[in-house]
């Protein structure tokens, strides 16, 4: 039976739309919809077109003006469109609006993360989390959405909070929230109690932009095996391994990664999941070097950590995958002395920026991965140091 829905999913396809305005260049919009691209396939949908229209600002109605919305809907007619993802936030009016023009299911970029995070949520935690964030998202769209709400289409943003009727009374919907916080708080205290009494570890936490390779170097480090595929927010629940060093023990956690646009509902419901970040000792901030915009992902995550009050921690920031940045970057008939000149610029700058706390890694080549376990180690010993002095069993 799940075989045959997962099937349904991955033949479900999409057209992507994205406007130019005064916040984002053409050019960004079209990385935007790369990147909503990769979301739609983890989604389980196939991307088959993309639109974009340049505006001074939305429509308050249908967010693209009514000549796009057209050039939409004569696409759809004559081919089997399921769904039409906006890269942009639309409020439930917008989407209830296009839906009546389009005669095609309408969700938005938010919606579509959320139904990610809905068919990858396991744990209890988890799942409280999505539903809680799913509610936060319906709440303002009440009026004019309940045809987009009621969820019996199948596919993607068709995973609804789990009821098996969607309340339409807004009181009912604030009720809901106010329980699942209630649920979440409960689990939050007794996550809280389970950091207490890991002891006097120095502990440190993976962050980064989704699928930069956060868990492959968590396998990696802590000699584990966790959960890693080249999809988008493979990892949703917190994993935390005890990891030794040459005699040094510390706590190693891997973290959701982080992306443009994350819906704030979604950061907040995650926060009790974020708290790894926040208490960690140390944050090893893994960068994706060979992504060609790796520069405004790295100030994606470093804009979280500061609204996460986390951004004054030592941070090492490892660029990893650097076999697939030579391989984008260099071609095949370079001079070896002019790469190395080359990748020797691209590391003097970055330590630079980073005042020394960086290393150049690639975790499924195994490159450089010994210097990256003497740089935390030396980190982790510092620490100890300072804030466990006694323990000198940890400094050697």
């Amino acid at each position: 039976m799940l075989d045959k829905k997962n099937s349904i999913q991955k033949e479900e396809r999409a057209i992507l739309v994205g406007v130019v305005d005064k916040t984002q260049t053409e050019e960004q919009v079209h990385e935007y919809l790369d990147e909503l691209s990769f979301l739609a396939e983890t989604a389980g949908a196939v991307p088959v077109k993309r639109f974009t229209q340049k505006l001074g600002h939305p429509d308050s109605k249908t967010f693209i003006g009514k000549g796009k919305l057209e050039e939409l809907k004569n696409y759809i007619t004559t081919r089997d469109i399921r769904v039409v993802i906006f890269d942009d936030e639309l409020s439930g009016s917008q989407i209830s609006n296009i839906e009546k023009i389009l005669d095609t299911k309408t969700i938005d970029r938010s919606d579509l993360i959320l139904d990610i995070f809905a068919g990858r949520a396991k744990t209890a935690q988890a799942k409280l989390q999505v539903e809680l964030a799913q509610y936060q998202y319906i709440l303002p769209r009440l009026r004019g959405m309940w045809k987009h709400l009621e969820r019996l289409g199948g596919g993607i943003g068709t995973r609804g909070p789990g009821e098996s009727e969607i309340e339409t009374d807004r009181r009912i919907a604030r009720d809901k929230i106010a329980l699942l916080r209630r649920r979440l708080q409960e689990i939050d205290k007794q996550a809280f109690t389970q950091r207490k009494d890991r002891g006097e570890f120095i502990r440190v936490a993976l962050v980064g932009y989704t699928n930069v390779g956060k868990s492959t170097l968590m396998n990696l480090l802590s000699k584990s095996d966790v959960f890693a595929e080249n999809k988008l927010f493979a990892t949703l629940d917190t994993t935390t391994r005890k990891v030794v060093f040459e005699a040094t023990p510390f706590l190693l956690s891997d973290t959701v990664g982080f992306i443009r646009k994350l819906p704030h509902h979604l950061v907040e419901s995650f926060k009790s999941t974020l708290d790894e970040v926040r208490e960690a000792d140390i944050l090893l901030h893994v960068v994706d070097v060979s992504h060609p915009r790796y520069e405004e992902q790295l100030g994606v995550v470093n804009k979280t950590l500061q609204e996460l009050n986390a951004f004054d921690k030592p941070i090492l920031v490892i660029f990893n995958k650097i076999d697939l940045y030579e391989a984008r970057n260099f071609d095949p008939w370079l001079e070896e002395r002019v790469k190395e000149e080359l990748l020797s610029e691209l590391r003097e700058r970055w330590e630079r920026e980073t005042n020394g706390n960086c290393v150049f890694v690639s975790a499924t080549e195994r490159r450089n991965i010994d210097d990256l376990r003497i740089t935390i180690l030396d980190k982790v010993r510092t620490l100890y140091k300072v804030r466990y002095p006694y323990k000198s069993e940890f400094l050697y």
